[in-house]
C-alpha cells in the first residue's frame, strides 16, 4: 500500500467520538503538510519521528487546546493510524500480551499471563478494522476479500496472524494475532513452575541420549515454548533441520537449517506443505529433525524419519493426553495418500516414538508438564504407555492459583540402560523398575 493511501484512507465520521473525529481531521491536515517523496526515502523510525514532529507543530499552530497527556495521545493515535495498526499498535509493543483477539470492531481481547482480558478499545467502524486487516496482510503479499476470506500468515516481525471475514464469519471481521513466544530456558520454566529440577534432569538426559520425543498438549499449553527449550539441549556439533508452518523456534546452535511451509499465492499456486519439507529434509543429511507441529500426512514421513536413523528428533501434536497423542499420530499418519494398514502404522509409531511429554493449561492460566510417559510397546502390539512422572494438582487455592506436586515412578530398565550407554545418568528421584510389575503402566490401547 502506498504511503499516501496509508495516510489518507477515508473513514466515515458519523458516530465518532471526539477523539476519533480529531484523529480523522488531523490525519488529513498531516497529509497536507508533508512531502511524500521525502517521507518515502526515510527509514521507518525516522518517518515516525518526522510525522510526530510535523503533527506537533500543526496542533500548536491550530489547536485544539489539550493537556500534555491528551496531546501525546492524539499524536500517537494519528501516527499509528497513518503508519501502524491504529489501536493495535500499543498492544503489539506490550511484551506482557501473548495474544490479541479482535472479534469485530467493538471487541478487543488480549491474553496476558494466561488469562483473557476484554479491553476498553474499539475500532470506529468495520471499515477501519478492514483497513487494519488489509494493511497487515499486505505486508506478507496476501490479500483478504470475499473470494479469499481466510488468511493464515506470519508477519516479518514474527507474529502469527489469522484472519477470517464475512461471509464465513457472522460476527464481522475476526483478527487473531499470536505473539512470537520468547525463548524460555528450562531453568526459567522451573522458576514459573512448569517443571521441577528432577524432571528437567530427566528430559535433558533423554534429549541428549537421542530419544525421539513428542510434545503433546491442547492449544495454548506451551508446546512450542517447551520444544524450543528442549532443543537447546541438543549438542552444538549436530546438524538440525527445523520445519514449521510459521517459524517460531529460535535455536541457539550454529548449525541449524530453518524451513517454513508456504501457502498458495492468489492464483492458488506455489503451495509448499509441511510434508514436502519433511521429505526434502531427509535429503539434507540432518542429525535431528524438529517439526513444529504434525497435523496431517507428514506424520507418516516424520515417523519414518524417526525410526530410520534420525534419532533424537522432536515434534509437537495437538492431544489431550499421552494416550490421545498416540491415537492422534495414528490417525494423522493414515491421512497420507499412501494406503497403509493401521497395523503397519502402529508398528511405525512403536518403533519411532520413545517419549511423550504432556502439557496442560490449568484453570489459573498456568502451563505445566502434567505427565512424561515412555512408549514401552514394540512391533504391532497394542500401545503400552508407562508413566515416569505425573503432576498431581490440588484444587485452586484462595490465591487463585493451582498448586500441586510432581510425582516420580521407576523407568523401564531398557530406558535406563539406553541412558547409561549414552553416558547419561538417571536422576535419583526415579529409579529403575525391577520388572514390569513395578512400572506405572497407563494401560494398553487398542
Amino acid at each position: 500500500m502506498s504511503l499516501r493511501a496509508r495516510i489518507s484512507s477515508p473513514e466515515p465520521v458519523n458516530g465518532f467520538s471526539e477523539e476519533n473525529r480529531l484523529v480523522v481531521v488531523y490525519r488529513a491536515k498531516l497529509l497536507e503538510e508533508i512531502d511524500l517523496a521525502e517521507m518515502s526515502a526515510l527509514a521507518a523510525a525516522e518517518r515516525r519521528a518526522r510525522l510526530e514532529r510535523v503533527l506537533g507543530h500543526i496542533i500548536s499552530r491550530e489547536g485544539p487546546v489539550l493537556s500534555t497527556v491528551e496531546r501525546s495521545q492524539l499524536i500517537r493515535r494519528v501516527v499509528d493510524e497513518a503508519l501502524g495498526l491504529g489501536i493495535l499498535e500499543p498492544l503489539l509493543e506490550d511484551a506482557s500480551i501473548s495474544e490479541i483477539m479482535v472479534n469485530g470492531p467493538e471487541q478487543v481481547y488480549v491474553e496476558r499471563g494466561g488469562r483473557l482480558e476484554l479491553l476498553p478499545l474499539r475500532f470506529s467502524s468495520t471499515e477501519q478494522l478492514m483497513q487494519t486487516i488489509e494493511r497487515i496482510v499486505s505486508t506478507v503479499n496476501r490479500r483478504v476479500d470475499e473470494a479469499n476470506p481466510m488468511v493464515d500468515a506470519r508477519l516479518p516481525s514474527g507474529e502469527r496472524v489469522n484472519v477470517i471475514i464475512p461471509p464465513l464469519s457472522l460476527s464481522g471481521p475476526i483478527l487473531t494475532i499470536r505473539r512470537f513466544p520468547r525463548a524460555f530456558t528450562l531453568q526459567e520454566m522451573i522458576a514459573v513452575g512448569s517443571l521441577d529440577e528432577q524432571l528437567t534432569l530427566l528430559l535433558a538426559g533423554l534429549v541428549r541420549a537421542k530419544f525421539n520425543v513428542i510434545v503433546s498438549g491442547a492449544t495454548g499449553t506451551g508446546k512450542t515454548t517447551l520444544l524450543n527449550a528442549l532443543s537447546g539441549l541438543i549438542p552444538e556439533e549436530e546438524r538440525i533441520v527445523t520445519i514449521e508452518d510459521s517459524a517460531e523456534l529460535r535455536l541457539q546452535q550454529s548449525h541449524v537449517i530453518t524451513l517454513e511451509s508456504r501457502p498458495p499465492n492468489v492464483e492458488g499456486k506455489g503451495h509448499v506443505t509441511i510434508r514436502d519439507l519433511v521429505r526434502n529434509s531427509l535429503r539434507m543429511r540432518p542429525d535431528r529433525v524438529i517439526v513444529g507441529e504434525v497435523r496431517g500426512g507428514e506424520t507418516l514421513d516424520m515417523l519414518q524419519a524417526m525410526s530410520t536413523g534420525h534419532d533424537g528428533s522432536l515434534a509437537t501434536v495437538h492431544a489431550n493426553s499421552a494416550e490421545d497423542a498416540l491415537m492422534r499420530l495414528q490417525t494423522l499418519a493414515s491421512m497420507s495418500e499412501v494406503e497403509i494398514p493401521f497395523a503397519a502404522i502402529k508398528d511405525q509409531i512403536n518403533s519411532a516414538v520413545d517419549v511423550i511429554v504432556q502439557l496442560t493449561r490449568h484453570a489459573d492460566g498456568s502451563r505445566r508438564v502434567t505427565e512424561v510417559a515412555v512408549v514401552d510397546s514394540t512391533g504391532r502390539e497394542e500401545y503400552r504407555i508407562v508413566s515416569v512422572c505425573r503432576f498431581h494438582a490440588r484444587p485452586m487455592d484462595s490465591d487463585g492459583r493451582v498448586h500441586g506436586q510432581f510425582v516420580y515412578y521407576p523407568v523401564p530398565r531398557r530406558v535406563a540402560e539406553r541412558l547409561y550407554l549414552k553416558n547419561e545418568s538417571l536422576p535419583p528421584a526415579f529409579g529403575v523398575a525391577e520388572s514390569d510389575d513395578h512400572l506405572a503402566v497407563r494401560g494398553t490401547l487398542a
